[in-house]
């Protein structure tokens, strides 16, 4: 039975068109090029030794023309290889991707451990790659070149011919596998490693201020530094382990030339074998094991591969949460937010709050305050969807928008930060977007990193442009004064409110100001603890 691993490689496969043919196409394209660096190194040996006997030009000039054939089309097959090979292996990567965003936007997992996630989206991902470029082919066309290899050398030496399969083998399969072995949960290791080292430098990095205002900087440090030792330890760990294989490797290609040197040399001297192919016999498992060279590193890479693949797997099959694409109603004509007796919490752990009972009617405002901690932004992710309610039910008319209070600003133009909210949205949509949050920024005025910075209550009004451009019929908005100076939280709340018209307004605050102007409030209290 495949793991699941595998069976995600198989689906990817199928999934890119003619992705079998060009697997099979690039595994004989790498087999030929590695073919032909065998048979230079033969051809060579052969033109040598038979050059030395001073024959006429005419008896090498077949020779001749067979070593630069090969010594050309070992880099025109290689580079083809290439070319197929990637391009297969790059389509299987970005349909993997592609599966995993689309995954991982319908389930909880995108709000935890940011640093690990992004080493599943980046790293993790691109392990579909290694699988393809660094393991199936390098193995698949060892294979193939080695029957061939040690076929044609039994036409002239059956004893060489098998002394090379043997080391072959050896080299080729039986050390790989042994690298493999040993190795495995120091490579396996290393991938949740990274992830974890990843999410711990994005945790200190957001809190460096803090630490070293409570003087907890050097316990924080100390903490990455042990995740680097561990990762430092399982890298050196495989290292070892493949040194000793490629050491065995070397070994095994010595004896392959030792026995046919042996073997050869008492053929030529009993007249069974011509002089001239004892070179040949000589020469032609050196090329041979020097492609078998990479395996153990491939094996290694295979068992990366597969821990990493398998995080992958436990994305692309984490519970999805929320209403989904699910009727809401009518969209437009009366908007708004039901919740009846409402318990909500994070799936995987109970309630935090329960007995949420409240409406939101359309061009009415709701504000849902309470201490720092108590549930308010879990209630918002509920009412938006994105995770399912504990108990009680809640429901939405109408197409519903988020303002978070850590809204991203993508280093690009304006423009495009306001279609995060609509990507179809025209330029005169844009335009009008940000005139009604109040912004009187040029679309194609590039921010961020790239370009100018945006004051806090510029980039406010930035994030609750995307919202105006969606045209949507429920705002939940999470601490939209949150950071701002008083002043500008007064001008970004009228520009909004002046703007609401029919829309049914969310509003998760501690701002006493936005409490003023709401409608109703919802006061959240802590449920007492469980005994």
């Amino acid at each position: 039975m495949r793991s699941g691993w595998q069976r995600l490689v198989a689906d990817l496969l199928r999934s890119v068109p003619r992705g079998r043919l060009l697997l099979v196409v690039s595994v004989v394209l790498a087999a030929a090029a590695s073919g032909a660096s065998v048979a230079l190194l033969g051809v060579s040996a052969w033109l040598i030794s038979k050059a030395a006997e001073h024959p006429s030009f005419l008896d090498l000039s077949v020779a001749a023309v067979g070593v630069r054939f090969f010594g050309i089309s070992r880099g025109v097959f290689r580079y083809t290889e290439r070319l197929v090979g990637h391009d297969l292996a790059l389509r299987m990567q970005s349909a993997l991707r592609l599966r995993t965003y689309t995954t991982l936007a319908r389930t909880t997992l995108i709000g935890r451990r940011h640093g690990d996630m992004l080493v599943r989206m980046v790293a993790d991902v691109e392990a579909v790659q290694d699988v393809v470029v660094r393991v199936v082919l390098p193995f698949a066309s060892a294979v193939v070149v080695m029957v061939g290899t040690v076929t044609m050398l039994a036409r002239f030496s059956l004893g060489s011919a098998a002394v090379l399969l043997v080391t072959a083998v050896v080299a080729g399969l039986v050390l790989p596998a042994w690298a493999q072995l040993v190795s495995r949960d120091a490579d396996a290791g290393a991938v949740p490693l990274r992830g974890e080292l990843a999410d711990q430098v994005r945790q200190t990095a957001l809190v460096a201020v803090d630490l070293v205002a409570y003087d907890a900087d050097d316990a924080a440090l100390a903490r990455l530094d042990d995740l680097d030792a561990q990762l430092r330890a399982a890298e050196r760990r495989a290292t070892a382990v493949r040194a000793w294989a490629a050491a065995g490797q070397v070994v095994a290609a010595g004896t392959a030339v030792l026995a046919a040197l042996w073997i050869g040399g008492a053929a030529v001297a009993s007249g069974d074998l011509a002089p001239r192919l004892l070179a040949v016999l000589v020469l032609t498992p050196l090329a041979l094991h020097e492609v078998l060279g990479s395996l153990a590193q491939a094996a290694q890479t295979l068992t990366r591969a597969q821990a990493a693949l398998e995080r992958v797997v436990e994305v692309l099959e984490a519970e999805p949460v929320g209403r989904g694409d699910a009727p809401l109603g009518d969209a437009s004509q009366h908007p708004s937010v039901r919740a009846r007796d409402l318990s909500v919490g994070w799936p995987g752990s109970g309630p935090v709050l329960t007995g949420i009972t409240f409406d939101v009617a359309a061009g009415e405002s709701v504000a849902v305050v309470g201490p720092s901690g108590v549930g308010k932004t879990t209630l918002a992710a509920t009412v938006l969807g994105l995770i399912p309610p504990v108990a009680g039910e809640v429901a939405t008319t109408g197409r519903v928008g988020y303002l978070a209070q850590d809204a991203h600003l993508f280093a690009t133009t304006v423009a495009e930060n306001v279609r995060i909210g609509n990507k179809d949205a025209s330029d005169q949509e844009v335009a009008a977007a940000l005139d009604q949050a109040g912004l009187p920024l040029a679309p194609d005025r590039v921010v961020g990193e790239l370009g100018a910075t945006l004051s806090g209550g510029e980039a406010r009004r930035l994030a609750l442009s995307r919202l105006f451009a969606g045209s949507y019929d429920v705002l939940v908005l999470d601490e939209p004064t949150e950071h701002l100076d008083a002043p500008t939280a007064d001008a970004l709340l009228d520009d909004l409110w002046s703007r609401i018209g029919h829309r049914a307004l969310l509003v998760v605050t501690h701002d006493e100001r936005v409490v003023a102007r709401c409608h109703k409030v919802v006061r959240l209290t802590p449920d007492p603890p469980t005994r």
